[in-house]
Parts: structure tokens; sequence; C-alpha cells
């Protein structure tokens, strides 16, 4: 289990809570015994990956000048207490837009998980970044380059959206990594035409970020069609032809709908066309929408994959471990 925490006692006798994610601390005879405990009530599957959280210290790693927000601290030690407090074991750590190309904070962090539980992915200019680079960062963990259009507000035609992937693919293919895509849903159609030239694996962020509508007069999640948004038909076609993945991740970025039932029927269809072509993450620690809370979705993920035998295995553990793999 991922642990790095500092203890602060409460006035319990015998027994310190730490913070939200710590484990509880029993002492007894002057000797600590650790174990951990999850407000889910369904465990996760051993060995479970968090494939989208971000580490972000300004104080020690200044952010770009050029950073749509100002971000406040969020450590690693943050990060681990609460991947504990989840029952979660492994975990991708994402470089934020704040940081551009200074992948710093996020390769620091990664040397003290280690890669044996740990993975990155970074951001890199392709036309510059030399092969002795990538390969050290792959010594660390680093197993993905990140694309991230929607965070910046950024729009790219066809042809220089092309060009963007098929620059990082050239430079990852020898190290089989992933490109990382954050862009919109109704971008998928043109994405869909793209992904056969790359010869790598593709990784779309947050179901691929679509503008979900207010909810109507909904009873369930099958009232809501997810075909109806433009794009999603084109995420199905990619997820099938078996070189594109999707995170569940970030609910609270966009759905309106408190029980989440269009994210549910996103995710049913997901599960039905591409069941090894889904994972999950927290996108801990929720930039711009703290104080989310990730165990009512974390819950109807595995409540979805509950009903089909080595389903949860495979949204939470198997899928991300492929998709991280890498070689070198």
């Amino acid at each position: 289990m991922l642990t790095s925490v500092k203890h602060r006692p409460s006035l319990t006798k015998g027994l310190l809570r730490v913070a939200l994610g710590d484990p509880l601390i029993w002492r007894k005879n002057g000797r600590q015994k650790f174990f951990h405990t999850s407000l889910l009530t369904q465990k996760l599957p051993p060995q479970t990956w968090d494939t989208h959280m971000h580490v972000v210290e300004p104080q020690r790693y200044p952010v770009a000048t050029s950073a749509a927000y100002k971000p406040s601290a969020h450590t690693l030690d943050e990060a681990l207490r609460f991947e504990s407090y989840l029952g979660i074991e492994n975990i991708v750590l994402v470089q934020p837009s704040v940081y551009g190309f200074d992948n710093s904070c996020l390769l620091d962090a990664l040397k003290h998980i280690g890669p044996s539980r740990g993975r990155g992915v970074v951001v890199i200019d392709p036309t510059t970044v030399s092969h002795n680079t990538l390969v050290h960062w792959h010594s660390l963990g680093v197993r993905g380059v990140r694309v991230n259009l929607k965070s910046v507000g950024k729009v790219l035609s066809a042809s220089e959206l092309a060009r963007t992937l098929l620059q990082h693919a050239e430079v990852i293919r020898p190290l089989g990594w992933v490109i990382q895509v954050y862009i919109s849903l109704e971008t998928m159609p043109m994405l869909e035409s793209i992904v056969p030239q790359l010869g790598v694996k593709i990784c779309i962020d947050h179901f691929g970020s679509p503008d979900l509508p207010v909810p109507m007069e909904w009873t369930n999640a099958r009232s809501f069609d997810p075909y109806s948004l433009h794009g999603f038909s084109s995420l199905i076609s990619l997820l099938r032809a078996r070189d594109t993945y999707v995170k569940t991740s970030a609910p609270y970025r966009l759905s309106k709908d408190k029980e989440l039932r269009d994210l549910e029927a996103m995710t049913r269809e997901f599960l039905r066309a591409a069941p090894d072509r889904i994972v999950y993450g927290t996108d801990w620690p929720h930039t711009r929408f703290t104080g989310s809370d990730i165990i009512p979705f974390t819950e109807l993920m595995l409540r979805l994959c509950s009903e089909e035998m080595g389903l949860t295995e495979r949204l939470f553990r198997d899928n991300a471990r492929e998709m991280m793999d890498g070689r070198c």
C-alpha cells in the first residue's frame, strides 16, 4: 500500500486518527500497528490503479507564467494519504497544465514512489526532447505523454491535430508509451481518422470530455442516450479498434446530474463495447473543483462492474496495467 504520512493525534485514547486518507494507528506497549480503512462499501481489487491524479507544489516548483489558474499546494504526502484512504496501491501521476513542459515536480514525486507502484505521464515538445531523456524518464516509471488542449482552451484543425499527434507518436513509439489526449468529445470524429496512422496507444481523458445536457425528466440512466452526443459514436469506434483507451474520471467536471445517470449510461456503453479499454481515475486533487467527493462515483463504477464477472478487475487494475506497461 502506498503510504507516506504525518500523524496528528486526536483526543481518542490509544487510537490515533489521522487526516482524511491516513491509516488508523493502534499504539500498544509503545509499538505501532498500521491498518487501513475506506469509506467505500465495497473494496477495490488488490493492486488497483488510479490512472489520473496530480501533484502540485507551487512553492517548490513554480508554475508556468502562462498558467490558466493559480493552484494551491497538493503534495505527494497528501496524495498518498488520499489513495490509501480509498485502498488504492498504484498511481499514475499526470502532468497538470500549470507546469507546461517543466515536469520536475512529477519526476521528483515519481522518484519517491518508485516504478513498481508509480507511473507518469509527462508533457513534452516532441521537436526538441532527446531520446536519451525519454529513456531516463522511462527508468523512473514514465509511460506516456499528454496532449492537453481542453485545459488551455486550444482548438486545432484536423491537419494541426494530426501533425501534433504524429510528432509525439514518432518519439515515443520505440518505448511503447501511450499518448494521453484531453480534447472535447466533438473532436472524436477527427481523431478517429488520425489514430490508425499513429502506431501507438491512445488514452482519452475524462469520458472524452462531453458537453452534457441539463438533466430533464430522467427516471434512470437508460433515459439518457449517449449516442445523442456528437462524437460519442466515434469514441466507441475508437475503443473497438483497440488502439484507444478511455478514462472514467472527473465526473464533477462533466455531469450536471447529481445521480450521474448520463455518465452511467456512457460507462455502460464503454463496458459493453470494449471492456478491456476502459480505466478508472480519481482526478485528485480535483483542481478548480476542490472538495469534490469521489466516493459516490467510485461506488457507481463498482456497481456497474459487478454485473459481470471480471469487469471490476478489468476497470480498476488489469486494463491500466496493460496500458501503462511500455517497453524499453
